[in-house]
């Protein structure tokens, strides 16, 4: 027992402390479990064959091919705009839109689903957008609970009834703890977001989503680092490619583009190619060189290379009209576009340099400015460090931005070039999509059609990936964060150890005997633990850790376990009081410029408020 206890302990220890990422601890304590002898092989390992690990993942890739198909924000969008100019009705669809995808997608990408079109959509209606985006992430959890895969947390204490010999819960029967977890929500959240909010995401709400190509320009003072420089006939770059200037090492300055005109010269015949400039790309005479960097090494680029410093020596946004010689070349974006994305908190890339993270190599598109916080930074970007919730500034192919938003879990692009994303996304595979989405839902819910849950989710998948709703296998295999799935499995076997040493019944004892019989301050007790648990360590682990605890009360008690095993699936996920205690809490704040404050102002009522309904409300939904 003593041993179990320690295991558990550190185990938490390193989860509330972030720097190990949580799979490899749940790893960790499993080879602990087996070299202590606590645990077979076989038991140890029964996580990675468990059905709900492999229904996670499969979940996984199932919400990837609503995404891919661009289904979900095909229907959030349409919906959202019956909300008109109108800020209430605005909050309410967002709330119940967004718990409605929430119920069947994880919370995380919901919220990276949502963000960018509430932003938009608040912009266009005049409102504040800061109002929205807290209330949008805590909808995401609460819509979590209304389906039986709508969070882990769920699957786990179903997981925990069957395996003590009970009945399986339904695909529904969350739906009325989730339709009272969104009513609370939608009650509590509509004073508190216009008390404490309402100066929120004023002074950045173009910057998130609602910002002109032109805006954004001079908000990153693109005017003071982009210089223009034409190549003419006496010029020495033409025939030579980028590697042969070796523009970076040479100068520090980074060739952004080459603006090429092509066809008729008058003015408003002559078409333009823009192409962003990669490493084989041949400079020829008239090609326009878009070139960031300092004006003095601009400069001297120039008079090595016998270029023409258009406008002047001044940046171009600096100059004034432009000039016959130059006409059609002006700032414009037409192939090519600039977007902001966002870091999630949870990214791969953050702590790397600009240049280690490999946007030019992965994704085509440069990084040309920095917006942390309230500070920009604009120089020497290949060298500089990403932090979580930085807001990065690329440019790139309009196709090359959408690929952002589509191939990487690790930032979200916002703003109005998500609508040109959208172009590339598999929209012709959206009616197919909702087709076999509808398909595993009735395979769920009705009787007469006996599969079992896990089995229709890998349907589910299989079809997602055959019928072509992604680009090839190993898109589909992307949408899962494995990270999830592999912690999930690590920390099943703890609550086999904990049962099998008598730790759960240690701990139950206690709480029974510090508690008494009574079933609804059980209940309490049993909520808040798992409530301030979740604020530190992720409702995975918590649900894990509390399910068999609140289980064997039950059995102690001689009550009911399901009223308490969905007091903790509740309280495990409905935490709000910290931006870093879910994922979509955290990747909300730097869009809705939220301080840690505004989370324990309006998120702490509303999960002190939320328990405390729960703790009356579940039993009246499943008896004692």
């Amino acid at each position: 027992m003593l041993a179990t206890l320690i295991i558990l302990g550190l185990s938490v220890v390193f989860f509330v402390w972030g720097k190990v990422r949580s799979d490899i601890v749940a790893l960790c304590a499993l080879i602990a479990l087996l070299i202590c002898h606590i645990l077979t092989p076989a038991e140890a390992l029964s996580g990675f064959s468990n059905s709900v690990v492999i229904m996670m993942a499969g979940l996984f890739i199932v919400g990837g091919a609503i995404f891919q198909t661009g289904l979900a924000k095909m229907i959030s969008s349409r919906i959202l705009k019956l909300a008109g100019k109108s800020e209430t009705r605005l909050f309410l669809l967002v709330m119940i839109v967004t718990s409605a995808i929430g119920a069947f997608v994880s919370n995380t990408g919901t919220v990276a689903l949502m963000l960018p079109i509430v932003v938009s959509l608040a912009a266009g209606a005049g409102v504040n957008s800061g109002r929205l985006l807290m209330p949008l992430a805590f909808a995401s959890s609460m819509g979590g609970m209304m389906t039986l895969i709508g969070t882990p947390p769920n699957l786990i204490i179903q997981d925990t009834l069957t395996g003590a010999g009970y009945e399986p819960l339904g695909f529904f029967s969350f739906l009325p703890v989730g339709l009272v977890c969104v009513a609370v929500g939608v009650l509590v959240l509509l004073p508190l977001t216009r008390i404490f909010l309402s100066e929120k995401g004023k002074k950045d709400d173009r910057a998130s989503s609602g910002k002109s190509l032109s805006q954004l320009v001079k908000e990153y003072s693109l005017a003071d680092n982009l210089f223009r420089l034409r190549v003419t006939g006496s010029s020495d770059v033409a025939g030579k490619t980028v590697v042969d200037l070796d523009l970076r090492n040479r100068y520090g300055l980074n060739l952004m583009e080459v603006r090429r005109g092509e066809g008729s010269q008058h003015r408003f015949l002559k078409t333009v190619t823009q192409k962003l400039a990669s490493s084989d790309t041949v400079f020829q005479e008239g090609d326009v060189l878009y070139v960031s960097g300092e004006a003095e090494n601009v400069s001297r680029f120039a008079d090595d290379f016998f270029l023409e410093m258009m406008d002047g020596h001044s940046s171009e946004m600096a100059a004034g009209a432009p000039s016959s010689t130059d006409a059609g070349n002006t700032l414009d974006f037409y192939d090519i576009g600039i977007a902001e994305i966002v870091l999630m908190p949870t990214s791969t890339i953050i702590g790397r340099t600009v240049k280690e993270a490999g946007f030019r190599d992965k994704f085509n598109v440069n990084v040309l400015g920095i917006r942390r916080k309230k500070d920009y930074i604009l120089r020497d970007l290949g060298k500089e460090k990403l932090h979580g919730g930085d807001v990065l500034l690329v440019q790139g192919a309009w196709e090359d931005i959408g690929r952002l938003s589509r191939e990487d879990a690790d930032w979200v692009v916002l703003g109005q070039p998500m609508e040109q994303a959208a172009r590339v996304t598999l929209d012709y595979k959206a009616p197919v999509a909702a087709l076999i989405m509808l398909l595993m839902i009735a395979m769920m819910v009705f009787d007469f059609i006996k599969v079992e849950p896990v089995t229709a989710v890998l349907i589910a998948a299989v079809l997602m990936i055959l019928t072509g709703c992604f680009r090839s296998v190993e898109a589909a295999y992307k949408t899962i964060n494995w990270e999830t799935v592999v912690l999930f499995a690590g920390m099943m076997p703890m609550s086999l150890a904990l049962e099998k040493t008598g730790v759960s019944a240690m701990i139950s004892g206690a709480l029974v005997g510090g508690l008494g019989s009574n079933p609804y301050v059980l209940m309490a007790g049993i909520y808040f633990t798992t409530s301030l648990m979740t604020m530190f360590i992720s409702n995975t682990v918590t649900a894990v850790l509390m399910a068999p605890i609140a289980l064997t009360c039950a059995m102690q008690v001689g009550i009911s376990p399901v009223p308490l095993l969905f007091g903790v699936t509740v309280a495990a996920s409905m935490c709000f009081a910290s931006p870093f205690s879910t994922p979509p809490n955290a990747l909300v704040m730097p869009a809705g410029q939220y301080t840690f404050m505004d989370y324990i102002k309006v998120g702490l009522p509303l999960q002190i408020i939320m328990g405390v309904v729960m703790v009356f409300v579940l039993p009246l939904l499943f008896p004692f």
